[in-house]
């Protein structure tokens, strides 16, 4: 495939291969967007590749959300201990909590849209983008993985399967993030002491407050390895399409439309 470097000699690109990873725009749902949002404030920019407000809405919500308490109070409700849980929260920073937490599912919203809009007129362009780039310390190429085994990997490690598609800069984010949680949540010695049957003492050394931050890593780094591959695989199809038309398809090939009856 050729090599071609994205110089501005187009106005809109839809995909750029660098040796952190490829970077896309593809159709989104907002609202799957606007979820993930909800379900871990950052998570929803990461979807976009809008990685340093994604980063930055990642730390505000581990650091804020710990703060203010807001898991140790969801665990309180869900026991039925209202009382309780409203007297665990601290407002102080409960107060600057709310508005990033909306401002991070609305942004990932309208982000999705621009993005969806911009896509359809990269699409009409179709210029051509770098396929493949090599450099000191990594290679990347446009080329087909499973999206199934990403999903596995992910689900052996959060982290894993965005390694597995060389998308290096959320596997970074995503792995340090569940390297903490197991850490600070305890979780891995908790299972250490369930397999020896001492179930009372394994739930008695988990830290709900890190604990609770763990499915939603976990369903994001499956959910984002999964659709990467996907889109990535599509993107690599129309590459190789446009590459073997340009270069092997004859000038005279006509593709003719079928008559409807």
């Amino acid at each position: 495939m050729d090599n071609y470097s994205n110089d501005n000699t187009g106005r809109r690109y839809k995909a750029h291969v660098s040796t952190l990873g490829t970077t896309q725009i593809h159709l989104r749902n907002p609202y799957i967007v606007a979820w993930w949002s909800v379900a871990f404030p950052g998570f929803g920019h990461l979807l976009l590749s809008k990685y340093l407000r994604g980063f930055m809405l990642v730390a505000w919500e581990v650091i804020i959300n710990l703060k203010s308490h807001v898991n140790l109070a969801m665990v309180y409700s869900f026991q039925g201990k209202t009382a309780l849980a409203a007297e665990v929260l601290d407002t102080r920073w409960l107060l600057i909590y709310i508005p990033v937490y909306i401002f991070a599912i609305f942004d990932s919203y309208r982000t999705a849209v621009d993005l969806n809009k911009f896509y359809v007129l990269a699409e009409r362009e179709d210029h051509e983008f770098n396929s493949f780039s090599i450099g000191a310390l990594e290679i990347n190429y446009l080329d087909k993985r499973i999206p199934w085994l990403a999903a596995v990997w992910s689900l052996f490690m959060p982290g894993l399967g965005q390694l597995y598609i060389h998308r290096i800069t959320s596997a970074l984010v995503v792995v340090i993030w569940s390297v903490v949680f197991f850490y600070q949540s305890r979780f891995l010695e908790a299972i250490v002491l369930l397999f020896g049957g001492e179930i009372q003492k394994a739930t008695g050394v988990l830290n709900p407050e890190w604990l609770f931050m763990f499915p939603s890593v976990y369903g994001f780094a499956i959910y984002d390895a999964y659709i990467n591959t996907v889109e990535n695989n599509k993107l690599y199809e129309k590459e190789q399409r446009r590459f073997l038309q340009k270069n092997y398809q004859s000038k005279s090939f006509r593709l003719l439309k079928g008559r409807k009856i």
